[in-house]
């Protein structure tokens, strides 16, 4: 089992940035590969960014890309989405996630947290 649980969200205007963070405990941090994801209101969750087990491998959503930036520190089991440039359209729940598997892009996740809500104002 892998408890995940997420902080850092908040109320920020546009163009502002965040740093959210999920820590992990359980398991074996690194054997794990981890994502972030966000729903919005009405909205089917959708794909934000996920990186591999040791954090060398790296992939983002179009819509984020070159504005966020994922992280992790094994050392301290902790996962990081840094994000910059904030637009209205990033308001949504964002949830960590993690599955033990050496690939990038696993085709699903089985643990998740429960999220964070970030609020973009314009």
């Amino acid at each position: 089992q892998v408890q995940l649980v997420e902080s850092g969200g908040g109320l920020v205007q546009a163009g502002n940035s965040l740093r959210l963070s999920c820590a992990a405990s359980g398991r074996t941090f690194s054997n794990y590969a981890l994502g972030w994801f966000r729903q919005a209101p009405g909205k089917e969750r959708e794909f934000v960014a996920a990186i591999n087990w040791s954090g060398d491998s790296t992939y983002y959503a179009d819509s984020v890309k070159d504005r966020f930036t994922i992280s992790r520190d094994n050392a301290k089991n902790m996962l990081y989405l840094q994000m910059n440039s904030l637009k209205p359209e990033d308001t949504a729940v964002y949830h960590c996630a993690a599955v033990r598997t050496r690939q990038l892009l696993p085709q699903g996740y089985n643990y998740w947290g429960q999220g964070t809500q970030v609020t973009v104002s314009s």
